[in-house]
């Protein structure tokens, strides 16, 4: 059996090589990119003739350095590089814009500087009065779909 085992390693690397980045290309958290350069490195000492028992000790411990020590740097470093651009409600947080439909107790129309129109409402932070088209607005937060704003703060010219 030892001798099977010897010499049909190399193909059941193979196998493992292909089924972890396999594996890899689905989740996309390079878990199995380490356990598979981990298998390379067993291939590559069963074609060196090591022992079937060496090669398996020989990937683990590949695998278990590149999991816990190339791994954790590696992705603080892929992190580093995302998006700072603010998207969905975050984007919508602070935008000004103008009222298109009075805004009154029961609420209004706004249009915000991006071009979209959203139903809106008054601060609960702010004195309650109706605020005529025309008017600047800052939105302070987002109620489902209700932009919450505030009247835009008037600068002396």
């Amino acid at each position: 059996m030892d001798a099977f085992i010897a010499d049909y390693a190399w193909i059941v690397w193979l196998v493992l090589i292909l089924l972890f980045i396999t594996l890899e290309m689905v989740t996309l958290e390079l878990t199995f990119l380490m356990i598979a350069l981990g298998s390379i490195g067993g291939l590559v000492s069963g074609l060196l003739g090591a022992p079937w028992w060496l090669q398996l000790v020989i990937a683990a411990a590949l695998a278990l350095v590149l999991l816990f020590g190339i791994k954790p740097p590696l992705l603080r470093i892929l992190k580093r590089g995302g998006d700072p651009t603010k998207t969905n409600v975050d984007a919508l947080l602070g935008l000004s814009g103008s009222v298109v439909k009075s805004l009154e107790a029961a609420g209004g129309l706004v249009r915000l500087a991006n071009g979209e129109t959203w139903t809106a409402r008054l601060s609960p932070d702010v004195p309650q009065r109706v605020i005529e088209p025309g008017e600047r607005i800052v939105v302070t937060a987002i109620d489902g779909a209700t932009a919450v704003v505030t009247p835009a703060e008037r600068t002396a010219s």
